[in-house]
C-alpha cells in the first residue's frame, strides 16, 4: 500500500522536472496519526544555521521516538514542544558528536519531567576508538567514574530518575523495540560508515513504515532490503557527487543514495544531515538524486514536519 505525506512544490522544482524537489507543509504534532519532523537537519561544522542529526516521531500527538541527538537537538526539542515523558525509544545511531552530544542534555531535562517508567535506548556495539551503547552510557552515567556520574539514576533507577534500558547490536539485524499491541516495532541494522560502528533504523508505526539511513557510504546493498517500500526513507547527504578520499569511506554520493532509494522503492526520500560541501551546491546535487530516483524528494530544514498517513 502506498503512502502519501502533505508536500508542495518548491519554486525551483519546474527547472528540475515535475516534482523533482518537495518541501514539507504539516504542522507538529498533529492530534492524530504519524508525524515525522526534523529537529537537526545540518552536520558537525556550526556554520550552517542548522542542528546537528536529530529526528523526532509523533504518534497521534505524543512525541515518541527520538533518533539521534546531535548538537543543538536539545533546543530544537523544546522548540518542537516535544515531551520527554512521553518518549518511548531513543536510537543513537553513532558515536560521532554530531549525532550523540545533546544526549545527557536531554536526560538532565528529564530529570524535571516526573517520569517514573524506564526508557528503551539502542545504538551500536563498540569497535576501536568508539564505544558501544553499554560503554557510552557506563563513560557519562556511571557512579563512580561517569563524567555525569550526578545522573547515575539514568542506570539504576535511583534518585528518582527513569531507569535507561539499553540494547546494543552487533553484527546483525534485530528487533530493539516492539509495544505490547505489537502495533509499533523498530529494527536497527550495522550500516557501513568508516571505522564507526553505525545503526540504520526502521520504524513501522501499523502501515507506516519510516527508515532512518544513517550516516553511510551506501556500499552494502543489504540496506535495500531493510530500506523495501518505506513509507519515507532518511538519508544523509553531506558530500557531493564530485567528493574524493575519505569522505567516499563515510558517506554515499548523491547518485548512489538515487540507487538506494529507487532500488527499495521508497514513497518519498528526505535528505538531510547537510555540510557545506553539499549545501554550496545544493540544487545541483539534489538534481542527482532526482535524476535517478522517481519518487519526490525533500531536502530537510530544521523543525519541518511531514505527515504521513495511509
Amino acid at each position: 500500500m502506498k503512502f502519501v505525506a502533505h508536500i508542495v512544490a518548491l519554486a525551483t522544482a519546474a527547472a528540475l522536472g515535475p516534482a523533482a524537489l518537495a518541501e514539507p507543509a504539516g504542522t507538529c504534532p498533529p492530534p492524530a496519526g504519524v508525524a515525522l519532523q526534523i529537529l537537526g537537519s545540518g552536520g558537525p561544522i556550526a556554520d550552517d544555521g542548522r542542528a546537528s542529526s536529530g529526528y523526532l516521531v509523533w504518534i497521534n500527538g505524543k512525541s515518541r521516538i527520538l533518533i539521534d541527538a546531535g548538537g543543538g537537538i536539545f533546543l530544537r526539542f523544546g522548540e518542537a514542544k516535544a515531551r520527554f515523558n512521553d518518549l518511548e525509544f531513543i536510537g543513537l545511531s553513532h558515536f560521532h558528536a554530531d549525532h550523540s552530544a545533546d544526549f545527557v542534555a536531554l536526560l538532565k531535562s528529564g530529570n524535571f519531567s516526573g517520569r517514573e517508567r524506564s526508557l528503551r535506548i539502542a545504538g551500536p556495539a563498540g569497535a576501536g576508538l568508539f564505544p558501544g551503547l553499554t560503554g557510552y552510557l557506563d563513560g557519562m552515567l556511571n557512579g563512580g567514574d561517569g563524567v555525569y556520574r550526578y545522573l547515575q539514576g539514568y542506570l539504576d533507577g535511583s534518585r528518582g530518575l527513569a531507569k535507561l534500558d539499553p540494547v546494543e547490536v552487533a553484527a546483525e539485524r534485530a528487533v530493539v523495540y516492539q509495544d505490547d499491541p505489537r502495533s509499533v516495532m523498530i529494527e536497527a541494522a550495522p550500516v557501513p560508515h568508516g571505522i564507526v560502528p553505525a545503526l540504520g533504523f526502521r520504524v513501522r508505526i501499523g502501515e507506516v513504515t519510516i527508515v532512518f539511513s544513517s550516516d553511510q557510504n551506501g556500499s552494502n546493498s543489504s540496506f535495500v532490503t531493510f530500506a523495501k517500500d518505506a513509507t519515507a526513507l532518511v538519508m544523509h547527504l553531506p558530500i557531493p557527487e564530485d567528493a574524493t578520499g575519505g569522505a567516499l569511506q563515510l558517506h554515499a554520493k548523491p547518485s548512489r543514495i538515487a540507487e538506494i532509494a529507487e532500488a527499495a522503492g521508497a514513497d518519498r526520500l528526505i535528505l538531510s544531515h547537510f555540510m557545506p560541501r553539499s549545501l554550496k551546491n545544493l540544487q545541483a546535487n539534489a538534481g542527482i538524486v532526482r535524476a535517478g530516483y522517481t519518487g519526490p524528494v525533500v531536502l530537510a530544514n530544521d523543525l519541518d514536519c511531514l505527515t504521513l498517513r495511509p
